[in-house]
């Protein structure tokens, strides 16, 4: 990602409207179906709960105003000590029965988003697993996965408002139709109070929405910054190269542009907020003052004063409360369109009707037919026109300078991307008729840019072929044939050391001891095609010398490609192809290439002489 191309404009908002956010509604009944499968019985328990919660509001005022008008008629020589007595008894219980109802519902909703989060998160890393190689390249992409990881925490909340806007609702009901029952237009003043207050929570939740879309790209940016300014890995150049300032310069522009963005909506939301909850407060105490003459002038009693009172005041907080989670539930159902969203991207690369198992032993290898490929949103081919052969049981070596097309033609040969013109063949059958994960599990590649897990020795061995984890003879064996052994040895814990800086107790290795470590996942995976794409550049000549003169040994048999920049590894290979520009432009054993004295001989002659 290119660092500062926003300059110094703010970025361009996406406006949401009224229109996004109902449509956007329609995302509730699948995100409802995706809670209920996370939990049955915890859903149902929830909604069980929040019903009996709810009626209990009414409840309780109603107890409440039979309790004031049997103390007065008391005071008046007319009333029931024993009734009285009996009403606060039922209020007590009822507030117990609140007060339980409550902690059970945080619960069973803290236990529920817990669950939903764990499922959401590992249906995205599934998901994400289940993608092609080409979304992973690409910015937008990552833009929509962030949005999407976001989507696994932040939008847990969601349950717990959904669930809480039933009961809000069930509770203004009640309420409802008890206070039209005494005074009916008190309802119609509630609607008058509210409805304001409402447009203006849900413009700027539209307004927030779009800012925090908007800047996506810009907090993916900065949470870049963050991280190779205050990284092991970026340390060192950090220091040497006296980066520092540029970092943290660059992150402080960026992050008080955005500051500055959201401070100048979030003022102008308060204002507003502020000015229609006084409209609100104004309606409120205005209803009172009309009760009040009502009680004095002998219309309704001291206990349905304090009923409507009480009544009214819930019910104009219910309202609030039930309008602005409305317009949040909205407002989450936007955001939640970006996990549905990046669940919708399917990969290209899969299989097809009536796939074939992949050839066990191959018969006769690999086949280029005139295949070209080229990147997404690239107009310059990474292969043109590439035809060879790759027969079965020969070692061939990829030879060429940077850009050549060598990483993307082993890409190719492992299917995680597929031409875009021409064909590769495998036995004579087009590469796209096979099983894929059968593929798959018959190719092995170790890549220069091998990931370093922070996992134990066993465990970063073991990734080369994951379910037999537990195969510790083979573990071993494929420790020795990549002399990762010697490595193993030295550390405290042996193969059950934690290794990487992360986390405590770990101890990090050379980028040597590392390569090893990696080579032995490709034994470990025991693939009939075994792709190594420089991954022995930490070794020194000699070591890199040593561990090739192993694999070709050890893999006797098996068909295998190389890519080294090294001669002396290089002339190892039965068959050598030198790229250039994404083509092929010469091929043959390593005697008959420089005896040709064409590109290979001349970079191989000048290599030479570096070391004469």
């Amino acid at each position: 990602m290119a660092l500062g191309r926003r300059g110094s404009g703010a970025p361009k908002e996406e406006a949401t409207t009224w229109r996004d956010q109902l449509s956007a509604l329609r995302n509730l009944p699948p995100f409802f179906r995706l809670i209920y499968r996370t939990s049955p019985s915890l859903t149902i328990t929830n909604v069980v709960l929040r019903v009996l919660q709810a009626a209990l509001p009414t409840a309780i005022l109603y107890v409440g105003k039979l309790i004031i008008d049997e103390v007065v008629a008391i005071i008046g020589g007319q009333g029931d000590t024993t009734f009285l007595w009996q009403m606060i008894a039922l209020e007590l219980g009822l507030a117990l029965a609140s007060d339980l109802l409550s902690r059970a519902i945080s619960l069973v909703d803290g236990l529920l988003g817990d669950l939903y989060n764990n499922r959401t998160s590992v249906d995205l890393m599934r998901h994400a697993a289940s993608l092609d190689l080409y979304h992973f390249e690409d910015s937008e992409f990552y833009d929509k996965m962030e949005r999407a990881r976001r989507q696994t925490s932040s939008r847990a909340n969601l349950i717990s408002q959904l669930l809480a806007q039933f009961q809000s609702t069930v509770t203004l009901v009640v309420l409802g139709v008890s206070v039209a029952a005494f005074e009916p237009w008190l309802i119609v003043l509630l609607i008058v109070a509210v409805i304001p207050s409402f447009v203006q929570e849900n413009y700027f939740n539209q307004q927030m929405y779009s800012l925090t879309r908007s800047w996506t790209p810009e907090r993916r940016e900065l949470d870049y910054l963050r991280y190779i300014g205050a990284s092991d890995i970026t340390a060192k150049e950090v220091k040497i190269f006296g980066l520092a300032n540029f970092i943290t310069d660059r992150f402080d522009k960026l992050s008080m542009d955005y500051y500055w963005a959201n401070r100048t909506l979030s003022i102008k939301r308060a204002s507003w907020g502020a000015f229609f909850s006084a409209i609100s407060s104004l309606t409120y105490y205005g209803a009172y003052v009309l009760i009040i003459f009502q009680t004095i002038n002998g219309v309704i009693s001291i206990g349905s004063l304090t009923f409507l009172a009480g009544a009214f005041r819930r019910m104009q907080s219910g309202l609030q409360t039930i309008l602005s989670r409305f317009s949040t539930i909205g407002e989450n159902a936007l955001y939640l369109q970006d996990l549905f969203d990046f669940f919708a991207i399917e990969p290209l690369i899969a299989d097809k009707g009536n796939s074939l198992p992949f050839p066990n032993p191959i018969r006769t290898g690999w086949e280029f037919e005139n295949v070209s490929f080229a990147y997404p949103n690239s107009e310059t081919p990474a292969i043109k026109n590439l035809s060879f052969k790759l027969p079965v049981g020969q070692k061939v070596a990829l030879v060429g300078e940077n850009g050549a097309g060598k990483t993307t033609l082993v890409k190719l040969l492992a299917r995680l991307y597929e031409p875009s013109a021409g064909r590769i063949l495998l036995d004579g059958r087009d590469l796209r008729e096979y099983e894929l994960s059968s593929l798959r599990d018959n190719v092995g590649v170790i890549f220069q840019d091998f990931f370093r897990y922070q996992l134990t020795a066993r465990e970063n061995i073991a990734v080369g072929r994951i379910e037999e984890i537990g195969n510790q003879p083979r573990i071993e064996d494929s420790s020795d044939k990549s002399l990762a052994s010697e490595v193993v040895s030295t550390l405290a814990d042996g193969y059950d050391q934690l290794l990487g800086r992360r986390f405590a107790g770990a101890v990090d290795l050379s980028g040597g001891q590392w390569q090893k470590i990696a080579l032995a996942r490709a034994y470990m995976r025991d693939a009939q095609l075994l792709i190594l794409d420089e991954p022995t550049s930490a070794l020194d000549a000699r070591a890199e010398y040593e561990v090739f003169q192993r694999f070709t040994a050890l893999i006797e048999g098996k068909t295998a490609v190389l890519i080294s920049h090294r001669f002396s590894t290089v002339r190892m290979a039965d068959h050598i192809l030198f790229l250039e520009y994404g083509g092929l432009v010469e091929e043959g054993s390593h005697e008959e290439l420089t005896a040709l004295g064409g590109r290979y001989a001349e970079l191989f002659d000048l290599q030479a002489a570096g070391y004469k």
